[in-house]
């Protein structure tokens, strides 16, 4: 597919650059007017052609003009793609807003809600953000203390400073001393360990320890896998822009419009897409999403980093998006997020 020839490339990028701005099939005559190709329509007609053949472009049924394939976006991100940096004023505002959130008192969950908030206002897609992966995290250490005859507090200090505490039942009284002392025994053996690996090998590593006090051990196992719960059930998800998105054309179809409102209120099937990831923005585009939810959509997300930690962020949008722009504001974001949070 590389070997496309130049007016290929041309055309190609061409007609994916004005479906992304207009939302319609792009005609020959105005790829021929507008490109310094100085080629006829009849001409440009026949490149087209060529492209539909290679499955880079389509045409809608009601209309002459032609759009990019999945296939015809994929390879223009890939090759063609120029990319644009955001302006010094977008820059501004969002460091500004980020600014005034550090300096404002907000509790933490509100932080990543208020990110997305951001997100989805300058993008104009569904934003998504994430909390930090707890599986992401090295432990530092653990505190246990009992709150009432038949509940202890667990409070897991992560190495980046992120705190996470829950609450677990027991049943019986436990002593203090019994509380202090498996704790001082957790963190002398756990202490620096990712807590991925903690959960999978806790058995070995707690030998002797589990034999004589198998019900605080659990406890603590117990506690790692309800934090873990939270995540799985798209607690630490956060996911804004849905007033926005429905503006876009493509969802003034009610059936597009259901949909999209689903995938906002479907938590579970995000955080499913929004894993966590190494290095760079990732970008799938309409069939390549393994969910079929997501074959008329385009997904771009990158990872930020809190000391070990790290967690998502990204946009969900169709596929007639601004890869360029959207791929340089959750590098932008996502940096900021990285800076102001640690």
């Amino acid at each position: 597919m590389e070997n496309l020839s130049h007016r290929e490339k041309e055309v190609l990028k061409y007609v994916v650059e004005n479906f992304i701005k207009s939302a319609s099939p792009v005609g020959s005559r105005s790829v021929s007017k507008q490109t310094g190709l100085n080629l006829s329509s009849a001409t440009i007609r026949n490149v087209m052609s060529d492209l539909e053949e290679l499955d880079l472009l389509s045409t809608p049924h009601t209309s002459a003009g032609r759009i990019p394939t999945d296939k015809g976006l994929r390879f223009y991100v890939n090759s063609l793609m120029e990319k644009r940096d955001l302006k010094n004023s977008e820059m501004e505002m969002i460091k500004n807003q980020f600014e005034d959130m550090k300096t404002g008192n907000i509790e933490e969950e509100n932080l990543y809600i208020e990110t997305s908030r951001i997100l989805s206002s300058i993008s104009h897609q569904l934003s998504v953000v994430t909390q930090p992966f707890l599986s992401t995290g090295i432990f530092e250490k653990i505190d246990m203390m009992q709150v009432s005859s038949s509940r202890v507090l667990v409070i897991l200090n992560i190495k980046s400073g992120y705190v996470k505490t829950v609450i677990m039942e027991i049943e019986g009284e436990i002593t203090r001393n019994c509380l202090e002392g498996i704790t001082r025994i957790l963190n002398e053996r756990l202490s620096g360990l990712p807590l991925k690996e903690i959960k999978e090998t806790y058995s070995e590593r707690l030998h002797g320890v589990k034999d004589e006090e198998p019900e605080l051990v659990q406890l603590f196992i117990n506690s790692l896998d309800k934090m873990h719960s939270e995540e799985e059930k798209g607690n630490i998800v956060h996911i804004g822009g849905t007033g926005e998105i429905i503006n876009q054309p493509e969802f003034e179809d009610p059936k597009s419009f259901r949909n999209i409102i689903h995938i906002a209120e479907n938590k579970n099937l995000v955080l499913h897409i929004f894993q966590p990831v190494e290095g760079g923005v990732n970008i799938s585009i309409g069939k390549e999403n393994q969910d079929q939810k997501l074959k008329d959509y385009s997904v771009i997300y990158s990872s930020y980093k809190i000391g070990d930690m790290s967690g998502n962020i990204g946009i969900i949008g169709p596929k007639r998006i601004n890869y360029s722009k959207m791929v340089s504001l959750i590098e932008y974001i996502s940096n900021l997020i990285s800076e102001s949070y640690s």
